[in-house]
Order: structure tokens, then C-alpha cells, then sequence
């Protein structure tokens, strides 16, 4: 066994793979209700959820954080009603104060050649800046490496899953808008937080866009904005409408990316993809994007939002991914909670 506080990931030969490699695992935390992010709509989201645990147990475990016994005694009612291959679904224990997965839970680093092939960072979560409570959440990794038994980094700063994207060859995409706020780490400058970047997510490149997406409360994650589908092309979004909020910064990230160039010199594909009807609830805008989609085994799943650009995005997307099933699930009353598919999944690799 290495000295994990001798040695960092990347060190020891570890990276973080891209969301198309191989999974054996997505790991999600179910909601319930003392989640905070669906206040008097929670029962609205379940349809929309479990069809999503239905998608993802076809082609891979469904390993889901549950409250406690009741609840998992009713979800597996639920699910089974609905048809889900059970055999694919495995719960665990461990109370959580809401479903944001992608943020809280364990992030998995793979290196086939190591002792251990697999190991998990557990960053430190105070949600998106101690905005809501997170006690229970920031645990959920400590947790899932004791279940799997496998070893556990702990770099010590505030990090987020839906902030940075990777594709799996060696650069990371992030935004200034979220990592450098000082409601993360204000005590670390920028290159201080490329180091932990590049130590504890194994790549070689970061490369920086600037802002999110209008509505947003993690402060500009990038899976609302661009995302990997190749690991030398991106899909991002964009807003025609000039009177939109969202148009100048999108404009401004789509000219980032046609600069940006890869590691070997190569310069990205860029696909544009349109951002669907503003979402509002009570006149609140909310962060509704296609690129909040979740790339599992076999499929991938995608928000809609009951308008016409799903179709215009679900297209797109199906050309990006043509060794994969594209599937739309209804996003309107799950956007609500601020968040997404992506948002609420953690991969965990093969």
C-alpha cells in the first residue's frame, strides 16, 4: 500500500477517465425529503428520476446513496413497478442532505498497471459556497471507499465534479467564473489551484473558459456550458438571441474554444449546440442546457424541456454519439432543484 499522504495521484500514475470509457457504475444519491432543492415539488420530480435509474441499470450498476431503510423499501417498490432491471441496482446507506451526486460524491481515478487499480478523491463540498447544508454530503466519498474498499485521496480543497470536464487524454476544461470565486478556495491563486488540478485529476492541460450559464447557483459550472464528446471535440452552448443574458458570454466561450489547442497542437472541433427556452419558475430563471447530458454504457441521456429546441438538440447529439442511443427524459420540474442528469450522476469506470 503507497503512503497516500506521501504521494499524490498523478504521481503514482492515476487519471481521471473520460465520461465515454468504460463504466462499471453510476453512482447516485436519492433524493428525499429533506432535500432542499425541490421545495413542494419533490413527489413531481420521482417519474422523471427513476425512468433515469431505468435508463442507466441497462447497460450498468446503479449504485444509489439512500437515507434509510423505508425509503429504499419504497424506491425499490417504485422502481420495480416501473421495470427496472434490479439486479443492476445496489443501495447503500448513507444519508445524504440532497441528490447532487456529480458534486459530493467520490471521484474515481483509474491506473490498470497499479496495485490498486482504482482509488477515489474525496474533495472537500460546502455547496457551491456553504449555501445550503452539506454535512452529510461531504462524506459520501470517505463512505463509498470504505464500502468498496479501495484507497481514498483527500487533497484538502473545495472542488467540484460539474466544474471541470476532462477527455480522458490528458486536458481539462473549467471556467474562471466558479473555481476562481473566492466562496471555493479564496486563500489559492490561480496557479495554485491548476496544481491541484493537475495532481489529483491526473492531466497535463488545463484550459479556462470564463462564465456559466444565467441562473446558475454553483457560480458557472462547466457541464452547463461545454462538454467533451471526443477527446478532440466539444459540444457548447449558444444563444442566437442578442437580448439574451446568456448570449454574450456563450459568444465569448465559443471564440475561447476555437483558440484553445490540445496538448499534441491539435486544434478542437467545436459543435454548437442551441440552448433550449428560457425555464422560469417563480421568476426565477433557471439553468435549463443540453449540455447537462450523462454519457452511460450503452446510452446518452439528455434534459428536455418541453420545447422545441430538444428536438434541434437531441439531432445534434445523436451525431456526436453515433455508437450510442441518445435519449431525452424530461428535465422541466428536475431543472427546478438548479441542476440536471449530469448534476445528479458520478461515474464510476470499469
Amino acid at each position: 500500500m503507497f503512503d497516500l499522504e506521501q504521494y499524490t495521484p498523478k504521481e503514482l500514475g492515476y487519471r481521471f477517465p473520460a465520461e465515454w470509457e468504460p463504466h462499471r457504475a453510476t453512482w447516485l444519491s436519492y433524493p428525499h425529503g429533506a432535500s432542499y432543492s425541490w421545495p413542494g415539488t419533490l413527489p413531481m420530480i420521482y417519474p422523471h428520476y427513476n425512468r433515469f435509474i431505468k435508463e442507466i441499470a441497462k447497460g450498468e450498476q446503479a449504485c444509489i446513496n439512500i437515507r434509510d431503510k423505508k425509503l429504499q423499501e419504497r424506491v425499490s417498490k417504485d422502481l420495480e413497478k416501473i421495470g427496472v432491471e434490479m439486479e443492476r441496482v445496489t443501495f447503500y446507506l448513507n444519508p445524504t442532505n440532497d441528490a447532487w451526486c456529480r458534486d459530493h460524491g467520490p471521484v474515481f481515478l483509474i491506473n490498470p498497471e497499479a496495485t490498486d487499480p482504482k482509488v477515489i478523491v474525496s474533495w472537500r463540498y460546502n455547496a457551491w459556497g456553504d449555501k445550503y447544508p452539506h454535512d452529510l454530503d461531504d462524506k459520501i466519498p470517505m463512505l463509498v471507499g470504505q464500502y468498496l474498499d479501495i484507497p481514498v485521496f483527500y487533497p484538502g480543497i473545495v472542488m467540484e465534479g460539474g466544474a471541470v470536464e476532462v477527455n480522458g487524454k490528458g486536458t481539462l476544461l473549467t471556467t474562471t467564473a466558479c473555481l476562481l470565486h473566492e466562496n471555493r478556495n479564496s486563500n489559492l491563486f490561480q496557479h495554485e489551484i491548476e496544481e491541484y488540478l493537475h495532481n489529483y485529476y491526473g492531466v497535463d492541460q488545463i484550459l479556462w473558459l470564463d462564465e456559466g450559464i444565467d441562473g446558475d447557483d454553483t457560480n458557472g459550472h462547466i457541464d452547463d456550458v461545454t462538454r467533451f464528446f471526443r477527446e478532440d471535440a466539444v459540444i457548447t452552448m449558444v444563444e442566437p438571441n442578442k437580448l439574451d443574458a446568456n448570449h454574450k458570454p456563450l459568444k465569448e466561450n465559443l471564440k475561447k474554444l476555437k483558440r484553445f489547442r490540445l496538448l499534441n497542437g491539435k486544434q478542437l472541433d467545436v459543435v454548437e449546440l442551441p440552448m433550449p427556452k428560457p425555464v422560469v419558475y417563480e421568476d426565477q430563471r433557471l439553468p435549463a442546457s443540453y449540455a447537462n447530458f450523462y454519457i452511460t454504457n450503452h446510452s446518452v441521456i439528455v434534459p428536455t424541456y418541453r420545447c422545441r429546441e430538444d428536438d434541434v438538440a437531441l439531432s445534434i447529439l445523436e451525431n456526436c454519439f453515433p455508437d450510442r442511443q441518445v435519449v431525452g427524459i424530461d428535465s422541466v420540474e428536475i431543472i427546478w432543484g438548479l441542476g440536471s442528469w449530469h448534476c445528479l450522476s458520478q461515474q464510476e469506470p470499469g
